[in-house]
């Protein structure tokens, strides 16, 4: 894995009348502050991305479908795939650049970010500036 990505399982607890679905607690690891919380939507084989973040810390949960995050250090690529059947939360640090796929009809993340969103503290590349092959997964 790279460094300054850490995957945690979540807790899942059934209910009949509907399940509860941990995202996170302030003294878990990868916590580093909170700025603000969004959900995020993405169609079926849409791709969005690249995206590098340079002091913003996301921590993604997947919550609805199934998501492909792959981020890249300019070195290397680290792949998986979030969904109900594999709920866990995906914390990626600064610097480090992502882009995700939606995978079922309908896919929706929570991000809970470190900090507030500043358009200024990002930057962005067109899919195509990074050699990684959408199609191999």
């Amino acid at each position: 894995m790279l460094e300054g990505i850490l995957l945690t399982p979540l807790k899942r607890i059934h209910n009949e009348k509907g399940d509860i679905f941990h995202a996170m607690k302030k003294r878990d690891e990868g916590f580093n502050g909170f700025g603000e919380a969004y959900f995020s939507t993405i169609s079926k084989g849409e791709i969005k991305g690249w995206k590098k973040h340079n002091e913003m810390t996301l921590n993604l949960v997947v919550i609805i479908g199934e998501i492909e995050f792959v981020i890249y250090d300019e070195y290397d690529f680290f792949t998986v795939k979030l969904s109900n059947n594999n709920y866990q939360r995906l914390t990626i640090g600064p610097n480090l650049w992502l882009a995700f796929r939606g995978l079922e009809s309908e896919n929706m993340l929570l991000n809970l970010a470190s900090i507030e969103h500043n358009s200024k503290e990002s930057d962005d590349m067109n899919l195509d500036s990074f050699n990684y092959d959408w199609n191999k997964s």
